[in-house]
């Protein structure tokens, strides 16, 4: 098994904390807060987010949506998929197969994946076996779509 145990999130108080390490802590956090303040969200409730801790340390995390088929505008034949954002791994972790250990786990779903390759992090994920898709104006304004295939399933044309 592999060394680095992947975790669905709590939404509560602790794991907000959490994310504020995170580069990428934004509105969709700020709006976790909000709803945990209103007293919205229960401790259990199914939250997207993923991740993986070292002791008691959240060092990276990631979210993952299932897209119904009905919106499949990537993979042929047209299929549920799953979206991968807000991969992160903080510094001083990274290079140690926690990334790969996320994506490992959404690729296990055995759904095609779909993520929006951040500056300068193409590298990461060709060595994950995704691919650039080809860049569609009006599907993809301004984002940079790589996608992994699942045996049997290729891109949309």
């Amino acid at each position: 098994m592999d060394k680095h145990e992947v975790v669905r999130l709590r939404v509560n108080f602790k794991t907000l904390e959490d994310f504020e390490n995170f580069r990428e802590y934004g509105v969709q956090e700020l709006s976790m807060k909000e709803d945990l303040q209103d007293n919205i969200v229960e401790n259990d409730s199914e939250s997207p987010f993923y991740g993986i801790y070292f002791g008691d340390k959240l060092v990276g995390r990631m979210s993952l949506y299932k897209i119904d088929a009905k919106f499949d505008r990537y993979f042929d034949p047209p299929q549920d998929y799953l979206e991968l954002w807000k991969l992160e791994v903080l510094p001083g972790f990274q290079g140690k197969g926690i990334g790969k250990a996320m994506v490992d786990f959404a690729k296990a779903e055995g759904l095609p994946v779909k993520t929006n390759a951040r500056q300068r992090s193409d590298d990461f994920w060709t060595k994950q076996g995704f691919e650039p898709i080809t860049y569609d104006e009006n599907r993809d304004r301004g984002e940079n779509p790589y996608v992994w295939f699942p045996s049997g399933v290729g891109e949309q044309k």
